[in-house]
Protein backbone atom coordinates (compact mmCIF):
# COMPACT_ATOMS: atom_id res chain seq x y z
CA UNK A 1 0.00 0.00 0.00
CA UNK A 2 2.77 2.35 0.90
CA UNK A 3 4.34 2.11 -2.93
CA UNK A 4 0.74 2.92 -4.39
CA UNK A 5 0.00 5.33 -1.68
CA UNK A 6 3.56 7.06 -2.32
CA UNK A 7 2.64 7.31 -5.98
CA UNK A 8 -0.55 8.98 -5.50
CA UNK A 9 0.57 11.63 -2.77
CA UNK A 10 0.84 14.38 -5.14
CA UNK A 11 -2.31 14.17 -6.62
CA UNK A 12 -4.22 12.70 -3.21
CA UNK A 13 -6.13 16.06 -2.90
CA UNK A 14 -7.77 16.16 -6.84
CA UNK A 15 -8.25 12.24 -6.88
CA UNK A 16 -10.58 12.18 -3.93
CA UNK A 17 -12.71 15.25 -5.20
CA UNK A 18 -12.98 13.02 -8.43
CA UNK A 19 -13.86 10.10 -6.67
CA UNK A 20 -16.24 11.99 -4.39
CA UNK A 21 -18.12 13.55 -7.43
CA UNK A 22 -18.02 10.11 -8.91
CA UNK A 23 -19.47 8.47 -5.57
CA UNK A 24 -22.30 11.05 -5.66
CA UNK A 25 -23.59 10.80 -9.37
CA UNK A 26 -22.90 6.50 -9.19
CA UNK A 27 -25.69 6.72 -6.22
CA UNK A 28 -28.45 9.29 -7.89
CA UNK A 29 -31.83 7.13 -7.91
CA UNK A 30 -33.75 7.42 -11.45
CA UNK A 31 -35.63 10.66 -12.23
CA UNK A 32 -35.32 11.29 -8.41
CA UNK A 33 -33.82 13.08 -5.79
CA UNK A 34 -30.39 11.50 -3.99
CA UNK A 35 -31.31 10.22 -0.83
CA UNK A 36 -29.93 12.05 2.02
CA UNK A 37 -28.54 9.08 4.48
CA UNK A 38 -27.67 11.77 6.84
CA UNK A 39 -31.44 12.10 7.75
CA UNK A 40 -33.93 11.58 9.50
CA UNK A 41 -31.34 12.31 12.19
CA UNK A 42 -30.88 9.44 14.96
CA UNK A 43 -32.89 6.88 13.04
CA UNK A 44 -30.73 3.67 12.99
CA UNK A 45 -30.15 1.36 10.21
CA UNK A 46 -30.76 -2.37 9.28
CA UNK A 47 -27.42 -3.14 10.95
CA UNK A 48 -25.29 -1.03 13.55
CA UNK A 49 -22.53 0.85 13.09
CA UNK A 50 -19.76 -1.09 14.31
CA UNK A 51 -21.03 -4.36 12.21
CA UNK A 52 -18.47 -5.62 10.24
CA UNK A 53 -20.50 -4.70 7.45
CA UNK A 54 -20.52 -0.94 7.81
CA UNK A 55 -16.70 -1.57 7.56
CA UNK A 56 -16.80 -3.52 4.32
CA UNK A 57 -19.50 -1.19 2.21
CA UNK A 58 -17.67 2.27 2.98
CA UNK A 59 -14.86 0.57 0.75
CA UNK A 60 -15.71 1.05 -2.86
CA UNK A 61 -13.27 -0.66 -4.38
CA UNK A 62 -14.16 -3.66 -2.28
CA UNK A 63 -17.71 -3.49 -3.32
CA UNK A 64 -17.07 -3.47 -7.11
CA UNK A 65 -15.12 -6.48 -6.90
CA UNK A 66 -17.19 -8.14 -4.61
CA UNK A 67 -20.39 -7.42 -6.96
CA UNK A 68 -18.84 -9.07 -9.60
CA UNK A 69 -17.94 -12.19 -7.83
CA UNK A 70 -21.61 -12.51 -6.56
CA UNK A 71 -22.72 -11.87 -9.85
CA UNK A 72 -20.83 -14.76 -11.18
CA UNK A 73 -22.02 -17.19 -8.72
CA UNK A 74 -25.73 -15.85 -9.31
CA UNK A 75 -25.45 -16.23 -12.93
CA UNK A 76 -24.48 -20.25 -12.28
CA UNK A 77 -27.40 -21.21 -11.53
CA UNK A 78 -30.19 -21.54 -14.40
CA UNK A 79 -33.39 -20.04 -13.07
CA UNK A 80 -31.60 -16.89 -11.40
CA UNK A 81 -29.18 -16.93 -15.20
CA UNK A 82 -32.38 -16.46 -17.06
CA UNK A 83 -34.66 -13.94 -15.01
CA UNK A 84 -31.40 -11.66 -14.45
CA UNK A 85 -30.38 -11.58 -18.36
CA UNK A 86 -34.22 -11.90 -19.49
CA UNK A 87 -35.65 -9.25 -16.75
CA UNK A 88 -33.11 -6.66 -16.83
CA UNK A 89 -31.53 -4.33 -18.46
CA UNK A 90 -27.79 -5.25 -18.07
CA UNK A 91 -27.29 -6.37 -21.17
CA UNK A 92 -28.02 -3.36 -23.23
CA UNK A 93 -27.54 -0.34 -19.90
CA UNK A 94 -24.59 -1.94 -17.68
CA UNK A 95 -24.00 1.46 -16.21
CA UNK A 96 -27.95 1.72 -15.34
CA UNK A 97 -28.45 -1.46 -13.42
CA UNK A 98 -24.66 -1.35 -11.84
CA UNK A 99 -26.19 2.24 -10.57
CA UNK A 100 -29.27 0.72 -8.83
CA UNK A 101 -27.97 -2.45 -7.76
CA UNK A 102 -25.05 -0.01 -5.74
CA UNK A 103 -27.88 2.28 -4.49
CA UNK A 104 -29.94 -0.31 -3.16
CA UNK A 105 -27.07 -2.00 -1.57
CA UNK A 106 -25.83 1.10 -0.05
CA UNK A 107 -29.36 1.67 1.30
CA UNK A 108 -29.61 -1.56 2.52
CA UNK A 109 -26.62 -0.92 4.66
CA UNK A 110 -26.50 2.35 5.75
CA UNK A 111 -29.72 4.20 4.85
CA UNK A 112 -32.42 4.70 7.69
CA UNK A 113 -34.30 1.95 8.65
CA UNK A 114 -37.57 3.40 7.56
CA UNK A 115 -36.06 4.16 4.28
CA UNK A 116 -34.56 0.56 3.95
CA UNK A 117 -37.71 -1.45 4.38
CA UNK A 118 -39.50 1.25 2.22
CA UNK A 119 -36.80 0.28 -0.62
CA UNK A 120 -36.65 -3.42 0.05
CA UNK A 121 -40.67 -3.48 -0.46
CA UNK A 122 -40.95 -1.99 -3.88
CA UNK A 123 -38.04 -4.47 -5.00
CA UNK A 124 -40.16 -7.34 -3.67
CA UNK A 125 -42.89 -6.08 -5.95
CA UNK A 126 -41.12 -5.23 -8.63
CA UNK A 127 -39.67 -9.33 -8.57
CA UNK A 128 -43.23 -10.31 -8.02
CA UNK A 129 -43.67 -9.51 -11.93
CA UNK A 130 -39.95 -11.15 -12.36
CA UNK A 131 -40.85 -15.37 -13.93
CA UNK A 132 -40.94 -17.74 -16.55
CA UNK A 133 -39.23 -20.25 -17.70
CA UNK A 134 -35.56 -21.54 -18.29
CA UNK A 135 -34.54 -22.62 -22.27
CA UNK A 136 -34.87 -25.50 -20.67
CA UNK A 137 -38.20 -25.33 -19.53
CA UNK A 138 -37.95 -25.31 -15.51
CA UNK A 139 -40.00 -22.53 -14.14
CA UNK A 140 -38.88 -19.56 -12.20
CA UNK A 141 -40.19 -16.86 -10.01
CA UNK A 142 -37.75 -13.84 -8.78
CA UNK A 143 -39.29 -14.01 -4.78
CA UNK A 144 -38.75 -18.30 -4.84
CA UNK A 145 -37.29 -18.39 -1.42
CA UNK A 146 -34.64 -20.93 -2.29
CA UNK A 147 -33.25 -18.48 -4.98
CA UNK A 148 -33.26 -15.72 -2.87
CA UNK A 149 -31.68 -17.67 -0.45
CA UNK A 150 -28.71 -18.07 -3.00
CA UNK A 151 -29.12 -15.12 -4.15
CA UNK A 152 -28.59 -13.45 -0.73
CA UNK A 153 -26.04 -16.25 0.29
CA UNK A 154 -23.81 -14.95 -2.77
CA UNK A 155 -24.24 -11.59 -2.36
CA UNK A 156 -22.90 -11.95 1.23
CA UNK A 157 -19.56 -14.01 0.20
CA UNK A 158 -18.81 -11.49 -2.56
CA UNK A 159 -18.44 -8.56 -0.49
CA UNK A 160 -16.81 -10.19 2.45
CA UNK A 161 -14.36 -12.26 0.56
CA UNK A 162 -13.18 -9.32 -1.53
CA UNK A 163 -13.07 -7.16 2.25
CA UNK A 164 -11.20 -10.21 3.65
CA UNK A 165 -8.98 -11.22 0.81
CA UNK A 166 -7.78 -7.62 -0.73
CA UNK A 167 -8.40 -5.16 1.93
CA UNK A 168 -8.10 -6.49 5.26
CA UNK A 169 -8.08 -9.88 6.74
CA UNK A 170 -10.81 -10.55 8.98
CA UNK A 171 -11.15 -13.51 11.95
CA UNK A 172 -13.75 -16.47 11.50
CA UNK A 173 -15.80 -14.49 14.56
CA UNK A 174 -15.99 -11.77 12.36
CA UNK A 175 -17.12 -13.61 9.47
CA UNK A 176 -19.39 -15.62 10.97
CA UNK A 177 -21.22 -12.37 12.76
CA UNK A 178 -21.03 -11.02 9.64
CA UNK A 179 -23.35 -13.51 8.22
CA UNK A 180 -25.64 -13.77 11.14
CA UNK A 181 -25.90 -9.87 11.57
CA UNK A 182 -27.17 -9.71 7.44
CA UNK A 183 -29.96 -12.21 8.17
CA UNK A 184 -32.35 -9.30 9.60
CA UNK A 185 -31.94 -7.40 5.49
CA UNK A 186 -31.93 -11.12 4.11
CA UNK A 187 -35.34 -11.99 5.42
CA UNK A 188 -36.84 -8.74 4.45
CA UNK A 189 -35.58 -9.53 0.81
CA UNK A 190 -37.28 -12.77 1.33
CA UNK A 191 -34.56 -15.36 1.70
CA UNK A 192 -36.08 -17.86 4.71
CA UNK A 193 -32.72 -19.82 5.19
CA UNK A 194 -29.72 -17.05 4.42
CA UNK A 195 -26.22 -18.66 6.18
CA UNK A 196 -25.44 -17.29 9.37
CA UNK A 197 -21.68 -18.56 9.20
CA UNK A 198 -19.25 -19.49 7.14
CA UNK A 199 -20.11 -22.95 7.87
CA UNK A 200 -23.73 -22.57 6.58
CA UNK A 201 -22.80 -21.01 3.67
CA UNK A 202 -20.12 -24.03 2.85
CA UNK A 203 -23.15 -26.09 2.98
CA UNK A 204 -25.46 -23.98 0.38
CA UNK A 205 -22.62 -23.66 -1.85
CA UNK A 206 -22.34 -27.85 -1.72
CA UNK A 207 -26.27 -28.24 -1.55
CA UNK A 208 -26.20 -26.07 -4.76
CA UNK A 209 -23.47 -27.77 -6.86
CA UNK A 210 -25.67 -30.10 -8.74
CA UNK A 211 -27.90 -27.05 -9.96
CA UNK A 212 -24.35 -24.88 -11.46
CA UNK A 213 -23.59 -24.43 -14.67
CA UNK A 214 -21.54 -23.24 -17.44
CA UNK A 215 -22.98 -20.55 -19.74
CA UNK A 216 -22.16 -18.27 -22.92
CA UNK A 217 -23.61 -15.64 -20.85
CA UNK A 218 -21.28 -15.59 -18.03
CA UNK A 219 -18.65 -14.93 -20.59
CA UNK A 220 -20.84 -12.28 -21.91
CA UNK A 221 -21.17 -10.72 -18.38
CA UNK A 222 -17.41 -10.45 -17.75
CA UNK A 223 -16.62 -9.08 -21.64
CA UNK A 224 -19.29 -6.16 -20.20
CA UNK A 225 -17.32 -5.95 -17.23
CA UNK A 226 -14.07 -5.39 -18.66
CA UNK A 227 -14.66 -3.22 -21.14
CA UNK A 228 -17.88 -1.48 -20.76
CA UNK A 229 -17.52 2.02 -19.35
CA UNK A 230 -18.68 1.85 -16.04
CA UNK A 231 -16.64 3.39 -13.65
CA UNK A 232 -14.92 6.96 -13.66
CA UNK A 233 -12.40 7.93 -16.54
CA UNK A 234 -10.01 7.56 -13.81
CA UNK A 235 -10.32 4.30 -13.09
CA UNK A 236 -11.49 2.93 -16.39
CA UNK A 237 -8.13 1.39 -17.11
CA UNK A 238 -8.09 -0.88 -13.88
CA UNK A 239 -11.59 -2.55 -14.87
CA UNK A 240 -10.28 -5.61 -16.30
CA UNK A 241 -7.95 -6.21 -13.11
CA UNK A 242 -10.88 -5.50 -10.76
CA UNK A 243 -12.55 -8.09 -13.10
CA UNK A 244 -9.85 -10.84 -13.06
CA UNK A 245 -9.83 -10.26 -9.09
CA UNK A 246 -13.59 -11.01 -8.94
CA UNK A 247 -13.32 -14.34 -10.64
CA UNK A 248 -10.02 -15.11 -8.11
CA UNK A 249 -12.58 -14.69 -5.47
CA UNK A 250 -14.81 -17.66 -6.55
CA UNK A 251 -13.92 -20.97 -5.56
CA UNK A 252 -12.07 -23.44 -7.03
CA UNK A 253 -14.68 -25.43 -8.26
CA UNK A 254 -16.34 -23.00 -9.39
CA UNK A 255 -14.41 -21.47 -12.01
CA UNK A 256 -13.59 -25.32 -12.67
CA UNK A 257 -17.34 -26.20 -13.52
CA UNK A 258 -17.82 -22.40 -15.53
CA UNK A 259 -14.60 -22.92 -17.55
CA UNK A 260 -13.08 -19.99 -16.08
CA UNK A 261 -9.34 -20.99 -16.43
CA UNK A 262 -6.29 -19.40 -15.60
CA UNK A 263 -6.42 -16.44 -17.85
CA UNK A 264 -9.31 -15.25 -16.25
CA UNK A 265 -7.85 -14.59 -13.00
CA UNK A 266 -5.63 -12.84 -11.65
CA UNK A 267 -1.35 -13.13 -11.92
CA UNK A 268 0.63 -12.97 -8.86
CA UNK A 269 2.08 -9.62 -9.18
CA UNK A 270 -1.44 -8.45 -10.22
CA UNK A 271 -2.73 -9.97 -6.81
CA UNK A 272 -0.40 -7.45 -4.79
CA UNK A 273 -1.29 -4.72 -6.90
CA UNK A 274 -5.26 -5.24 -6.15
CA UNK A 275 -4.43 -5.57 -2.32
CA UNK A 276 -3.09 -2.06 -2.29
CA UNK A 277 -5.24 -0.22 -3.84
CA UNK A 278 -8.06 -2.08 -1.52
CA UNK A 279 -6.25 -1.15 1.59
CA UNK A 280 -5.69 1.76 0.23
CA UNK A 281 -9.65 2.39 -0.72
CA UNK A 282 -10.15 1.77 2.89
CA UNK A 283 -8.66 4.47 4.35
CA UNK A 284 -9.63 7.70 1.74
CA UNK A 285 -12.92 8.71 3.44
CA UNK A 286 -15.36 10.24 1.01
CA UNK A 287 -17.27 13.24 2.34
CA UNK A 288 -20.50 12.44 0.61
CA UNK A 289 -20.40 8.59 0.79
CA UNK A 290 -23.58 7.02 2.29
CA UNK A 291 -21.24 4.97 4.73
CA UNK A 292 -20.07 9.17 6.65
CA UNK A 293 -23.58 10.58 6.03
CA UNK A 294 -24.79 7.86 7.83
CA UNK A 295 -22.59 8.15 10.46
CA UNK A 296 -23.34 12.14 10.74
CA UNK A 297 -27.05 10.85 11.31
CA UNK A 298 -26.55 8.53 13.68
CA UNK A 299 -24.38 11.74 15.76
CA UNK A 300 -21.00 9.64 15.52
CA UNK A 301 -17.85 11.48 13.89
CA UNK A 302 -17.55 11.71 9.84
CA UNK A 303 -14.31 9.55 10.41
CA UNK A 304 -16.08 6.95 12.47
CA UNK A 305 -15.10 3.84 10.09
CA UNK A 306 -12.11 5.14 9.13
CA UNK A 307 -10.34 5.82 12.28
CA UNK A 308 -6.61 4.71 12.40
CA UNK A 309 -6.73 6.10 8.55
CA UNK A 310 -4.93 8.95 7.06
CA UNK A 311 -8.35 10.85 7.22
CA UNK A 312 -8.99 10.34 10.98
Amino acid sequence: MEVLAGKLFPFRGAIVRRLDKASRELLLPEGGRAIDFSRPAGEPALGAPASVAWRIFKNPVVTYIGGVTAVILELAEPRVRTGVWKHSGFRHDPLRRLRRTGLAAMVTIYGARSTAETMIAGVRRMHDRVRGETPCGEAYSANDPELLNWVQATAAFGFLQAYHVYAAPLTLAERDRYYRDGETAAKLYGATQPPRSEAELEALFQAMRPRLEASPIIFEFLHIMRTARLLPPLLQPIQPLLARAAVSLTPSWVRGLLGLGDEYGLRAWEGGLVRQGSALADRIMLESSPAVQACIRLGLPANYLYKGSDDA
